[in-house]
């Protein structure tokens, strides 16, 4: 959200209050342990009479965990504050404060803040004496709007009555400092450049695909190459200018009268995760099962028990492993969604069709969503209790945007998340392992929630509540072990509840590229896991995009095919299709036991699997920008193939490198341009890499330890040692001489 108009002036019907100076600083005690607190009027203070009738921001500095700092400005503090994001690696008594008349600083222990008395307002976070960025002249900011004025390029998320942001008349802003040369990245699942520079974004879910500004998952958390995070502590709309605005500066702003923040110390971009997750939630380990390939119905295609076993006797025949088959939106009756009960004209027997799913070794997932249709035997039983969303007179919220009359379920209150978690323990009694927790994005904000909570701020919000009443019953009754969604929209701290799938692309080389790009973002978002449509969404692929689609979508945490109103099985594509999902399925099968072990690590560390190339390799500043490949984990660089012609160009970094499909060796620190079959890509194995491979190539949850061979790649030199853990949580470390190499 713009506010200025150029460099000197405000737009028209706009207003500005600027901290001008810290005209004195004090040590407090605050939630988080010791503090200060600066008093900062909106004008340089020169003599007493300047105190009356002045405005101050007042900005609080604490510590809510080791190596973060906490922000908070606000205008005026009495009113109640809407609340931030729930941070369950918050403690307090983490910094110390230290008050001179020079200054006044806050040591959360490898990130200091420094602010010094007077003006200009100079609010410093260094680490190791540096400055990693600040707070400067006009940075922190209270906007006042006049009625009418319009200060952003025009509507913020789907263009639909009471979804989108709402304007306020007041906005609190903080712009921090930008370098000559400094990279941003996160911002949630974007998809468009990785490097958000330049870039105005907007956080507030929308439903609108991959190819637009739009996307599921916002998260205002960004991440610095120099080193440091932020997370905006505010659920609502936060607007964000990366450099699109004051090009020195990145700036964010919320609306109304406080504005909270934390700033993460790294030094590494992998520490700042790594910091970030621990304040905000990790993901727990995924089951093994999960990481094997996801074969659907697709969307608005005819299908029924007989045509599921057609395609899953199919794959078996072929030798295409397959895991967990997924049925979509039309296992219920239509307009009735949700329900949540099986079509009886198309499914009369679900118990018995569920019963033989698991006699063929396969795990099975259904679509849900939030809404309930006015069709639905539930939309009446939710409505009286008083379970559905509603307006302030106290109707019911309703809309025909996809069921008609469809309510929504309200999740802060505790009895309606009850109920609507009883029908999912009802199916999954019946068999259901997991839930397509597909929506969450397009929520109103003129309602009325329960627990009183501010309809902006639940916008966002309202997924976390969703996706975690339906990950917690698998938990109960599955176990912690076992549960997995595969959801679509996310806030921050949604990386706790994994895993989360790309939302609908087109069939199309762009679409899948865009697709990437938004997982990258995601990743550098903090979430650890990440799936997408193998194939593309809407439309139906031509063989050759399908084909590389399945060689890029099989070398990642969890691979599904999935599409609209067609179906994705590879025989419907060519025979070539077939040969290629059998040499990716199988060759994921074979890195089971590194992908899981990357899985249990992220729980610990918060570190993804899937890695931009920036993650791994910070230090070398050709990978700043690179957003058409990848690193699985720290020792696979993956670069999907985007062109008809099979040709790829990549950045290989330093050190000699070895194909993993054929065992060729290349020298890193160069620039590469190959040319690829549709059963090949660009596959190579990080120098010195010890790869644990499987022994077993049909299905991903095997005994790692049985059979286990572990390959040793060129370019190292000494011992070194692994650890792989077996889906039953067996944990074992290999001690290996990266001297004899195998490959």
């Amino acid at each position: 959200m713009k506010f200025t108009d150029g460099f000197w002036q405000l737009r028209p019907g706009v207003s500005a209050l600027y901290a001008q100076e810290a005209y004195d600083i004090e040590r407090i005690d605050t939630e988080d342990g010791p503090g200060l607190v600066v008093t900062a009027p909106t004008s340089r203070i020169t003599k007493r009479g300047d105190v009356l009738n002045r405005p101050v921001l007042t900005t609080t500095l604490s510590s809510p965990a080791r190596g973060v700092i906490r922000v908070r400005i606000a205008h005026h503090s009495g009113g109640p504050w809407h609340g931030g994001f729930e941070l369950p690696g918050a403690d307090s008594g983490a910094a110390s404060v230290s008050l001179s008349a020079d200054e006044g600083t806050l040591d959360a222990g490898g990130l200091v803040a420094r602010i010094a008395p007077g003006a200009p307002w100079n609010l410093s976070f260094e680490v190791d004496g540096r400055r990693v960025t600040g707070s400067g002249h006009r940075a922190q900011g209270y906007m006042r709007l006049a009625a009418g004025a319009q200060v952003d390029a025009g509507i913020v998320g789907n263009a639909r009555q009471h979804t989108t942001a709402p304007h306020s008349s007041t906005y609190v802003h903080e712009q921090l400092d930008l370098g000559v040369g400094e990279l941003i990245y996160g911002l949630g699942e974007r998809f468009g450049p990785l490097v958000k520079n330049g870039q105005s974004v907007e956080i507030w879910n929308a439903d609108g695909g991959t190819s637009s500004e739009q996307a599921y998952k916002n998260i205002p958390f960004h991440l610095s190459s120099r080193g440091y995070g932020v997370l905006v502590n505010d659920p609502g709309h936060v607007s964000y200018e990366v450099g699109s605005e004051a090009v020195e500066r990145v700036q964010f702003s919320v609306s109304g009268e406080v504005l909270e923040y934390f700033v993460i110390a790294g030094p590494a971009p992998k520490d700042v995760l790594a910091r970030y997750t621990a304040l905000t939630g990790r993901a727990p380990s995924v089951p093994a099962w999960s990481y094997g390939l996801w074969l659907s119905t697709s969307f608005t295609t005819d299908y029924d028990e007989h045509t599921v076993n057609s395609f899953i006797d199919e794959m078996a025949a072929r030798e295409l492993p397959v895991s967990v088959f997924h049925f979509d939106c039309f296992w219920m009756r239509e307009f009735n969604w949700c329900d949540f009960e099986w079509d009886p004209r198309v499914f009369p027997d679900p118990d018995g069709m569920l019963a033989r799913l698991h006699e063929k070794n396969l795990r099975v997932c259904v679509w849900i969503n939030p809404y309930i249709a006015q069709r639905s035997p539930l939309f009446r039983e939710a409505a009286d209790r008083g379970y559905l969303v509603t307006r302030a007179d106290g109707s019911v919220w309703q809309w025909d945007l996809w069921q008609a009359g469809m309510g929504l379920v309200d999740f802060t209150d505790p009895e309606a998340t009850a109920w609507y978690q009883s029908h999912l323990r009802r199916l999954i009694d019946q068999g259901v392992d997991c839930f397509k927790t597909d929506f969450g994005e397009r929520i109103p904000t003129d309602v009325v929630w329960s627990d009183g909570a501010d309809p902006e701020r639940m916008h966002n919000l309202y997924t976390q509540l969703y996706n975690r009443a339906v990950h917690d019953v698998l938990a109960e009754v599955r176990g912690p072990e076992d549960a997995v969604v595969f959801a679509r929209s996310a806030t921050a701290g949604g990386q706790s509840l994994p895993v989360h799938w790309g939302g609908d692309s087109t069939s199309t080389y762009a679409s899948m590229a865009e697709t990437l790009r938004g997982g990258l973002s995601l990743a550098m978002s903090g979430f650890a896991f990440w799936s997408h449509d193998i194939g593309g969404f809407e439309g139906t692929p031509d063989a050759g995009v399908f084909k590389r689609w399945t060689a890029f979508g099989l070398l990642g945490s969890h691979s599904r095919f999935h599409g609209s109103s067609s179906y994705r099985v590879p025989w419907a594509f060519d025979e070539e299709a077939v040969e290629v999902t059998r040499r990716f399925a199988r060759l994921k099968m074979r890195l089971m036991p590194y992908l899981h072990q990357l899985g249990v690590d992220a729980a610990r560390t918060g570190v993804p699997l899937m890695r931009p190339m920036a993650l791994e390799f910070p230090d070398d500043p050709a990978t700043g920008h690179l957003d058409r490949q990848y690193m699985l984990g720290p020792d696979l660089l993956v670069v999907p193939v985007f062109s008809p012609d099979g040709v790829a160009e990549f950045y290989v970094p330093d050190g000699q490198w070895t194909s993993l499909l054929t065992g060729e060796t290349v020298t890193g620190g160069s620039w590469r341009r190959e040319t690829h079959g549709y059963d090949s890509l660009p596959l190579y194995v990080r120098p010195g890499a010890v790869l644990p491979w499987g022994a077993r190539e049909d299905r991903p949850d095997y005994d790692y330890h049985d059979g286990l061979r572990l390959r040793v790649f060129p370019g190292g030199a000494g011992p070194a040692s692994i650890t792989v853990t077996s889906p039953d949580g067996t944990a074992r470390e290999y001690e290996v001489n990266l001297e004899e190499v195998t490959g």
